[in-house]
């Protein structure tokens, strides 16, 4: 349902803040108004602020699940035309003309992990499923059943960066199958927890979060994705476009760091990740893991 994703857009001053340089398309060129990409749309929430603040600029919105694209088309109504919704993966997409602006929010946003049949989250129990798509490509619990155990512990420490992954893996092995068990998103994360002494289940973080954050990482193939993204958004810009990610793991956030600084298309504007103002984070815990990165095509 759409209303599932009422949710307040992470970062939403910093961004705006951002794109407030967007460039315009040159005077005389009679090529319309500038065209902006958000990779991925979820509600509709970023990119409803910055067609707000641009009353110039038209917009792509891209999302993998139906849910987010009818709550965005609900939102983005008011704008008209300027917006169009394609149900896409940004790493599969190329833009139908150059652009002034690419975003993207990376990772599972706030609905789908309040979502128990989603199966992103061990809070409630839900299927063992993780994917954006839910209409295609393969399960958590499928992924789980298939790796030999050697593989599924490199996944588990590559991108979990979790420390106990041989002894997990081999706790997940053992317990096959788990496709088609009936067993939840709060079985595995007891399995998970299991393999952790005592002391080590009660903290900060729950011994499973790292090990769920891996196994989506790997459903929805996250990282091929903004490796792909990077490669190819600089040039889809028109110079002096902007190109702005979100992160939420330093996985993601190393990437970004790394293609800033390396690609010679771009200028990065943020030396440092942008992050929530205390009153962001009280209002969203969400967004206290945000780091916004923006860079802009040289000529």
């Amino acid at each position: 349902m759409a209303v599932s994703f009422a949710h307040l857009p992470v970062l939403a001053d910093p961004v705006l803040e951002s794109f407030a340089g967007l460039p315009g398309q040159p005077e005389g060129a009679g090529e319309g108004p500038g065209l902006l990409l958000d990779c991925t749309l979820g509600g509709g929430g970023h990119s409803a602020l910055l067609l707000a603040a641009h009353p110039q600029l038209r917009l792509i919105g891209l999302d993998r699940d139906p849910s987010a694209r009818a709550a965005a088309a609900q939102r983005l109504a008011p704008f008209g035309d300027r917006a169009v919704i394609q149900a896409a993966n940004f790493a599969d997409f190329t833009p139908p003309a150059p652009l002034v602006g690419v975003l993207a929010d990376l990772g599972v946003s706030s609905p789908q992990l309040d979502e128990p049949t989603r199966g992103f989250s061990f809070r409630a129990p839900g299927p063992l499923d993780m994917r954006m798509d839910p209409d295609g490509g393969e399960t958590a619990a499928d992924l789980i059943d298939r790796l030999e155990e050697s593989a599924l512990a490199d996944l588990i420490h590559g991108y979990g960066e979790e420390r106990l992954s041989r002894r997990i893996a081999r706790r997940l092995v053992a317990e096959r199958p788990w496709a088609g068990s009936g067993r939840t998103t709060a079985d595995l994360a007891y399995s998970v927890a299991g393999c952790f002494p005592p002391k080590a289940r009660h903290g900060r973080i729950h011994p499973a979060t790292r090990t769920f954050q891996a196994l989506r990482i790997a459903v929805n193939d996250e990282l091929g994705a903004l490796d792909r993204l990077l490669a190819e958004a600089p040039g889809w810009l028109v110079p002096g476009g902007l190109l702005a990610l979100i992160s939420f793991h330093s996985l993601e956030d190393r990437r970004v760091k790394t293609a800033f600084l390396s690609d010679p298309r771009l200028e990065r504007l943020t030396r440092k990740p942008l992050m929530a103002s205390e009153e962001e984070e009280q209002a969203n815990p969400r967004s206290r893991s945000a780091k916004l990165r923006v860079a802009r095509r040289v000529a």
